[in-house]
């Protein structure tokens, strides 16, 4: 297990290395972040020129990558077009759009896995076509149209919810914005594990524990369920990084500042020191969360093992 664990590491560092190049060239090379600074003004050549010297930006791309990495390893993100440091608005950000993503993968895996369960071992009843129905529903419906109705409905409507979420944003002000944020993952999940369930129902180890005489429930749990889970944990492993990332439909709705406010804003200010520091961070967190995927298939299913 170190051994796999210690090469997943190394193989990860030329994905980061690959993948942050690519965000780097296309933010600063299809705009002019000293343009966007002053916007509808013209700046001084001079001014714009110490600028860019100033940021580096009159340098070729690959020395202005290499020195930003150069940056990065030492904790140093860059500086705001707002003069703030990257470093604050993550801190403020990220804790927020965490909070959030813990609510929706929650969410997820109390909600989506039970529906699957119930679903899968009920396969081709009326129950099985309802669930389908619905989560293709879900599916189809897009996140701000099913975000907008659910905040009417509970939030001004019935009042049991928040429509807009303080800046404190406290957990139980997320709940609605998470379910929100989690529908059409949940959606998927339920489809995923209700596929796997019902095939390994009918797999000679389930027939074989039935024939033991074993309780349904150990059955189901130990038996079916752990096996099942092995797919259902890729989705949900890959899928909080885009649960991270893809916030920022969900936090425009609820007014959340988090980490989709900010590369909304960044993008829409061709901010761009704030946009890659993000996507950099998100980078990572995709990087680990597959790391952790991987490893937790060895708990789920016995018979892997890694060299």
């Amino acid at each position: 297990m170190g051994r796999y664990v210690i090469r997943r590491l190394l193989q990860m560092i030329p994905v980061f290395i690959g993948s942050t190049f690519l965000i780097f060239v296309m933010v600063y090379a299809l705009g002019d972040p000293v343009a966007a600074l002053f916007g509808d003004k013209a700046p001084d050549p001079a001014t714009a020129a110490r600028i860019r010297k100033d940021l580096y930006l009159d340098r070729s791309l690959g020395v202005q990558y290499l020195h930003y990495m150069g940056q990065i390893l030492t904790g140093n993100f860059g500086t705001a077009f707002n003069g703030q440091k990257v470093t604050e608005l993550m801190a403020d950000a990220f804790p927020v759009t965490l909070r959030l993503t813990l609510v929706a993968v929650a969410v997820e895996i109390v909600i989506g896995i039970a529906l699957g369960v119930f679903s899968g071992l009920r396969r081709g009843r009326a129950v099985d076509t309802t669930v389908l129905l619905l989560t293709l529903v879900v599916v189809s419906v897009p996140t701000f149209v099913s975000g907008y109705v659910l905040q009417y409905v509970f939030g001004v409507k019935w009042g049991t919810a928040t429509p807009s979420v303080s800046p404190d944003a406290q957990l139980g002000e997320l709940l609605l914005p998470g379910v929100v944020l989690a529908l059409t993952s949940l959606a998927y999940v339920t489809r995923l594990t209700r596929t796997s369930v019902a095939e390994n129902a009918r797999a000679d180890y389930l027939r074989t524990a039935v024939a033991k005489g074993l309780p349904r429930r150990r059955i189901v749990v130990r038996h079916l369920l752990r096996n099942s889970l092995v797919p259902v944990v890729t989705f949900i492993g890959t899928d909080v990084g885009a649960l991270m990332g893809g916030a920022i439909v969900t936090e425009r709705i609820f007014n959340i500042h988090g980490v989709g406010f900010q590369l909304y804003q960044g993008i829409l200010r061709q901010n761009s020191p704030t946009v890659v520091g993000f996507v950099t961070v998100l980078v990572i967190v995709f990087l680990v969360a597959n790391l952790l995927v991987d490893l937790l298939y060895a708990v789920l299913d016995p018979r892997i093992r890694y060299a």
